[in-house]
């Protein structure tokens, strides 16, 4: 199959593992990457063998027909609209936008265009995600009833080495976080129809202990503890818990009841991990992982799929649709927080096509 030229803006902490990832599947040519602060594009070109060009370089090259967005996520829609304007597909990190209003009129933009846009996570591709996918599929649970989805952590400044943007617009455990989790929930039951939440923001600034700029204080615009509950069309409901100030727990990360069973999933923000079954009367046993990309870090299949999917004329599965649904969710919990009201989700997504083929030629080299 003929290759498809990529472009990659934005060479910040993730795209080492995309640039590492696009490297198993021959589809993906990368052609260059660009970032505003030259020297460490020049940095990855020089780590990853690539080229390091302009922003407008890479919008001009006529080779290249998706750029990979991994700028901050309040620049994803600015820098998607100039990708769109340039005549290109998009493929952004996570979330699709800072706010549905940007992410309606993206989408609107593609349309337009007839260009089509992807947005991270894709790790509801990975092995395991897809095994749990065919568990549902199989009608193992019975009719779906509920669960929980469950992320909380003491926080970011933890980490990173310049958390600012997780406590701005656009960030928070809800936006950052919430998109694996929510994106695996539609993958396994479908759309969700209706929010309930709340959130809160308990410190009004962080003190960041990672390096190289531990002891600073930075300021928080943003909820850092949200928990709330959504319903899905197919009946189903799931209680969620999104935190940047929670010390330790032991909740599991994704649980789903049916009349039938109880489903375990593994950490969506992974490929892999064990996915574990209880059929009602029984115990929880292990479920074996057939299905490939279980086994690594393969952050880019999206990108992947959305090539092939190019060359085949047939729907990309972490599609826009499915994107602009998840945003229009993770906003829905502050704005039942702040009108003491469920919302009712508008946006329409199909589950994706479930993957079980290969996309690459061996598995990720680590």
């Amino acid at each position: 199959m003929e290759k498809v030229g990529i472009g990659v803006i934005g060479c910040g902490n993730i795209s080492s593992a995309y640039l590492k990832a696009m490297a198993s599947f021959p589809i993906l040519d990368v052609r260059g990457i660009a970032d505003l602060n030259r020297d460490l594009a020049n940095q990855r070109a020089a780590e990853f063998n690539l080229t390091a060009r302009s922003v407008d370089e890479l919008l001009s090259d006529p080779a290249i027909e998706i750029i990979v967005n991994l700028t901050i996520p309040k620049a994803h829609v600015a820098v998607a609209m100039q990708v769109l304007d340039a005549g290109k597909h998009t493929y952004s990190e996570k979330p699709l936008g800072i706010n549905f209003t940007e992410g309606q009129t993206l989408a609107a933009a593609a349309k337009a265009k007839g260009l089509r846009i992807g947005a991270a996570p894709d790790t509801f591709l990975g092995g395991s995600h897809q095994t749990a996918r065919a568990l549902v599929d199989s009608g193992a649970l019975g009719i779906p009833v509920g669960g929980t989805a469950t992320f909380m952590c003491p926080g970011h400044e933890r980490w990173h080495p310049n958390p600012d943007f997780y406590y701005e617009t656009g960030g928070g455990p809800m936006l950052d976080m919430g998109p694996y989790y929510i994106t695996d929930l539609v993958n396994l039951l479908g759309p969700v129809s209706q929010v309930a939440g709340f959130a809160i923001a308990p410190r009004k600034e962080r003190l960041i202990t990672s390096e190289p700029r531990k002891g600073e204080h930075i300021p928080v615009h943003v909820a850092t503890h949200v928990a709330g509950v959504m319903a899905f069309e197919s009946g189903a409901i799931i209680q969620i818990g999104m935190s940047f100030d929670v010390a330790g727990h032991k909740h599991v990360p994704l649980e789903l009841y049916g009349t039938e069973g109880t489903l375990i999933v593994p950490d969506p923000n992974h490929f892999g991990g064990q996915v574990e079954f209880l059929k009602k009367g029984g115990t929880f046993e292990p479920q074996e992982t057939t299905q490939p990309y279980a086994d690594g870090n393969y952050r880019s299949i999206g990108v992947a799929d959305m090539a092939h999917a190019i060359r085949s004329n047939r729907p990309h599965r972490a599609n826009g649709d499915l994107a602009l649904h998840v945003l229009e969710v993770m906003e829905a919990f502050q704005r039942a927080a702040e009108s003491s009201t469920t919302i009712k989700i508008n946006t329409k997504t199909e589950r994706p096509a479930p993957l079980s083929e290969s996309l690459s030629d061996g598995r990720l080299a680590r």
